[in-house]
């Protein structure tokens, strides 16, 4: 007897799992960031046993990091803004670095605390360090590709800049958010994100088509990158190859991981084009259940899945 045929997911399941799958892949990602490559496998060699939101690191069992928190604090923005309000979005962003989150990446930290305005401080910040390209836009980027979704590539892609532009200077992490947006876009249509890279690429700044070219291509590896995957570009490419290599969210966001070094990010970054991918479904509730996001300087805040889930379903309504 031939097996029925699944029903792919919906848009509203795709664009829930874009948002919860990313924050899933950062909080089980979190403790082992900056270990060596395997180590998820080697402490949870049979998937599905349970057990993975494992704190650790300094996180709680299932706690999210600043790449959620920052991906929630624009999510309100857009929703309470009713368009994208960068002044607003900034605001939040340094009203949440002054909390004293538990971990903030250095160059984010140094652009929300200059008291430089918010259209001149990551700007200023590049001028003078030469560093803009981490992968802390990238990171949080997940609310932000659902909700510019049914705008068209053009309008998520710039959407995508201009959220880049508020913590990084380098035009690099700009061009990389604008590429998670639009393959998010693609698969939350049910389309292909990884046929998608080619067009994706012709749309990107020419100064760095290459250097994404490059790290996006069918035969590239992790192990072929030249920097840390705590930089924008093999941050993308590790997230896309763990997608292009595995058959469900789970095990893409496993593959992440065992990547090692920037596991949160990573995992995250997979996590949300996974769930496009897959839609909510295919996130496991074993990952979901003990999820959490607290928000420093919100009021003692903590948001769970189903506050996320509906977070998505108004971004993308």
């Amino acid at each position: 007897m031939t097996a029925p045929v699944p029903t792919p997911p919906s848009r509203a399941e795709r664009a829930l799992g874009a948002v919860v799958g990313s924050a899933v892949g950062d909080a089980l990602g979190a403790p082992f960031e900056f270990g060596p490559e395997g180590a998820f496998s080697a402490r949870f060699p049979e998937p599905g046993r349970g057990g993975e939101m494992c704190g650790g690191g300094g996180w709680d069992p299932g706690e999210a990091t600043d790449d959620t928190q920052m991906a929630v604090l624009i999510a309100e923005s857009l929703l309470e803004c009713g368009r994208l309000d960068p002044r607003d979005v900034f605001r939040r962003f340094r009203r949440w670095a002054a909390a004293g989150p538990k971990d903030i990446g250095l160059q984010t930290e140094a652009v929300l605390g200059s008291g430089d305005p918010w259209d001149t401080a990551a700007a200023l910040h590049f001028q003078v360090n030469g560093r803009g390209a981490g992968n802390g836009a990238l990171m949080r980027a997940a609310p932000a590709a659902v909700h510019f979704a049914s705008r068209g590539r053009d309008a998520t892609m710039d959407a995508a800049r201009r959220l880049a532009a508020l913590t990084h200077g380098d035009r690099a992490a700009w061009e990389g958010t604008a590429v998670f947006h639009e393959l998010v876009r693609v698969a939350l249509s049910g389309g292909d994100p990884l046929a998608a890279v080619p067009g994706t690429l012709d749309a990107l700044h020419p100064d760095h088509r290459g250097r994404y070219a490059a790290v996006l291509a069918a035969d590239w590896h992790p192990d072929l990158a030249t920097e840390f995957n705590g930089a924008v570009w093999p941050c993308l490419g590790s997230a896309v190859w763990a997608l292009r290599t595995t058959s469900s969210y789970e095990d893409a966001v496993r593959a992440a991981i065992d990547l090692g070094g920037d596991t949160d990010t990573v995992a995250a970054v997979t996590g949300g084009l996974a769930g496009a991918v897959y839609g909510i479904a295919a996130v496991p509730e074993r990952w979901t259940g003990p999820l959490h996001v607290p928000l420093p300087g919100f009021g003692g805040r903590v948001l769970r899945a189903g506050d996320l889930a509906g977070l998505a379903g108004r971004l993308c309504g």
